[in-house]
């Protein structure tokens, strides 16, 4: 077998990150595609991160340059798997110190959708967006994340077909709901060895009860959101009947408070207690809790209600409040990988092509988080004690060295352009700076 021809390289420290995906591909002109591809996503944004954008052309006059010709072939139709470059950024995340699962994290579902215009791209239809907040034509992904106090990183994606898109509509053997879709993406997690302690999801899960049974029958920990308004069952009259009105009869004396600590450094004082409605409550299937922070007024804005089949001794009141208060990081991922990484920006229309982008996509997220943690090896395997403490203009200028040697190990691509060692530093700090403590 004759040797691999060698890769020119990628930018700075990106290029000890994609050298760990080369095994993945087939030809110098993959791995070429995947470095170049992930260095686009990386880049500051100036305009949509279209193929165009990612090598630096101009969008109308350029759109048959050779650069971006061979882009779109690497994206769509090259002979590259996804799920093997899925299955490679997961094996990093577990064997990286810094962002290996914690016993302490969870596992998020959620979804996500964005515009997109016609009816020729692959699972677009008019449907709920979340990103608009209504119903509109565009592209629904349903995805996994994983989260502690310290960070987050995407797991799993999958686009969602609404029926309209299949022949027989919701009777085709194609077609699957999203909280369907949702344990596909749990089971895909746990295959990868992805440790957690419960499943987190808002009330467009939660209120979906087949599902919370199934994850019951597995006997998988859970703590779902569920409407004010959702009930827990058949009750009697008497008996309150929605989640709203069992928080609205629990006794002053049996809300506990709950202190909620942000990275800003401001604290909060939360209120939580637990339910009982139809269903859920002492001796039956499952604990309801309420989280709010005015137990008086429920205000709907920063009131949960919670489901869950966490015993009492295996998660306390503090705990499911913090289980669910970490959902919060699904929030900025979808903020850090749509403002800054172009996740919405593909301009391709097939299933396959759609995928490899949302993948890319996730790579150049989790090289933000395996940069960190080698950055932060590096510097504590560089430090030295010093017996007299060295001056201000020494350390200032020694920072500057060290930081240039780890993350400007070449040129930036194009003038006022961070390296990609930069923006993830960037991206870092800005994903950090609003994400609750617990």
């Amino acid at each position: 077998m004759s040797a691999r021809l060698p890769c020119p390289p990628a930018p700075g420290p990106l290029e000890a990150f994609a050298v760990q995906f080369d095994p993945l591909f087939h030809t110098l002109a993959q791995r070429h595609g995947f470095r170049t591809y992930l260095a686009g996503l990386l880049m500051p944004r100036d305009r949509s991160k279209t193929l165009t954008a990612l090598v630096g052309a101009e969008p109308l006059i350029q759109a048959q340059a050779a650069e971006v010709q061979q882009l779109q072939f690497f994206l769509s139709e090259s002979t590259w798997h996804a799920d093997a470059i899925t299955a490679q950024r997961l094996s990093l995340l577990l064997a990286t110190p810094g962002s290996a699962p914690s016993a302490s994290g969870v596992l998020v579902i959620d979804d996500t959708g964005d515009r997109k215009d016609g009816h020729a791209t692959d699972h677009v239809a008019r449907q709920y967006l979340g990103s608009v907040g209504k119903i509109d034509n565009g592209i629904v992904a349903v995805t996994s994340l994983w989260a502690d106090e310290r960070h987050y990183y995407p797991l799993h994606v999958e686009p969602y077909t609404p029926a309209v898109r299949l022949v027989q509509g919701k009777r085709d053997a194609a077609f699957r709901t999203k909280p369907q879709i949702a344990l596909e993406l749990v089971e895909k997690a746990r295959t990868a060895g992805i440790a957690f302690q419960a499943i987190v999801a808002d009330c467009g899960y939660g209120d979906n009860n087949e599902l919370e049974i199934i994850l019951r029958e597995r006997g998988l920990p859970y703590v779902l959101a569920r409407r004010s308004s959702a009930t827990g069952g058949w009750a009697p009259a008497d008996v309150a009947f929605t989640f709203r009105e069992a928080a609205q009869n629990v006794a002053e004396n049996c809300w506990h408070a709950v202190k909620r600590h942000f990275r800003d450094g401001h604290v909060e004082v939360w209120w939580a207690a637990e339910l009982t409605l139809a269903g859920h409550g002492p001796g039956k299937r499952g604990r309801a809790v309420c989280a709010t922070t005015d137990r008086n007024t429920l205000p709907e804005i920063s009131t949960w209600y919670l489901t869950t089949n966490l015993a009492c001794e295996q998660a306390p009141l503090a705990e499911i409040v913090r289980f669910y208060g970490l959902r919060n990081w699904v929030e900025q991922s979808y903020k850090q990988m749509k403002d800054e990484l172009g996740w919405a920006d593909f301009m391709v229309r097939k299933d396959r092509a759609i995928r490899r982008h949302w993948e890319l996509v996730c790579c150049a997220f989790v090289f933000c988080w395996w940069h960190a943690d080698c950055r932060s090896r590096v510097s504590d395997t560089t430090q030295q004690p010093e017996s007299v403490a060295p001056s201000s203009k020494w350390r200032k200028k020694n920072r500057r060295r060290q930081s240039d040697a780890m993350l400007d190990q070449v040129a930036a691509r194009g003038t006022g352009l961070a390296g990609p060692g930069v923006l993830a530093g960037t991206l870092l700090e800005c994903i950090l700076e609003l994400a609750p403590v617990h």
